[in-house]
């Protein structure tokens, strides 16, 4: 496996590919990685429908959703939670700020419309009809709870969540092979899904599914709307995440790894 510094080192050149690929391509590998996220939580959430005891329901969940990131990294496809730690790169003065906000901001809209189209494609399915409609209760059900949080506790779960999603993306890039790149990023992802941490991507598959569902029932809950969706739990959620990603794992990867790197200013000078 990689050490910590060697991973650091290596993602410097992954912070100049993924900065400097065509919009076309940026937006698409977004809509992939958003695809591969909510295909995850269409799976976790089947898994674990039947579930009675919350605790169990959780548990079950944490082990299946991990199949997401490892689709997003495997496969190939960009993340917008994990490009978080592209904060390296800008402060290592590899790319650019203007680079990295770019690159965040078509990935983003990448990863949204992958997501939607999941949950889009999965209600036309009626797959959530699955066990006499109780999939569908369940989708609802986790749907409202996240409209429902408060703005500070959204925000605080975000940075929780990204803080263990940025380690995974860390701990798979220290693997060399395959199943080793799986394994490094299966328990913090299983953790953050436990936990009940959020996580804006697959917020955007899980909350536009409870939209869906509710329609065709006939019966949303009180606040679940595409309004409250995007201004209660998306944006606090987002904002929770960058904090989380950029702040507690690239900065503190970069100052601990890379910033030790760069030649003083006044190297090579004479006095």
């Amino acid at each position: 496996m990689y050490t910590p510094g060697e991973v650091a080192v290596n993602y410097l050149d992954a912070c100049e590919t993924k900065t400097t690929l065509a919009l076309p391509r940026m937006f698409l590998l977004g809509c992939l990685a958003g695809m591969f996220v909510a295909l995850a939580g269409v799976a976790s959430g089947a898994a674990s429908a039947m579930i009675g005891n919350p605790s169990a329901a959780r548990l079950v969940s944490g082990a299946v959703f991990p199949a997401g990131l490892s689709m997003v990294l495997v496969a190939g496809s960009e993340l917008f939670t994990g490009n978080n730690l592209l904060i390296m790169g800008v402060l290592q003065r590899r790319i650019t700020l203007r680079a990295m906000l770019r690159n965040w901001l078509v990935v983003y809209l990448g990863n949204f419309a992958g997501a939607v189209l999941v949950a889009a494609l999965a209600a036309l399915g009626h797959v959530y009809a699955a066990f006499d409609g109780a999939f569908a209760q369940a989708v609802t059900a986790t749907a409202a709870a996240k409209v429902s949080l408060p703005f500070g506790d959204a925000l605080v779960r975000g940075v929780l969540c990204n803080f263990l999603v940025c380690t995974a993306v860390w701990m798979s890039n220290a693997a060399k092979t395959v199943p080793g790149k799986i394994a490094g990023l299966f328990f913090p992802i299983a953790a953050f899904v436990i936990a009940g941490f959020e996580h804006c991507v697959a917020n955007m598959y899980y909350i536009p599914a409870g939209l869906f569902a509710s329609a065709v029932s006939g019966a949303a809950p009180d606040g679940l709307t595409w309004g409250g969706f995007l201004l209660r739990n998306l944006l606090p959620v987002t904002l929770g995440n960058l904090i989380g990603g950029t702040g507690l794992v690239g900065v503190t990867a970069w100052y601990l790894y890379l910033a030790p790197l760069r030649a003083p200013a006044s190297a090579g000078k004479r006095p």
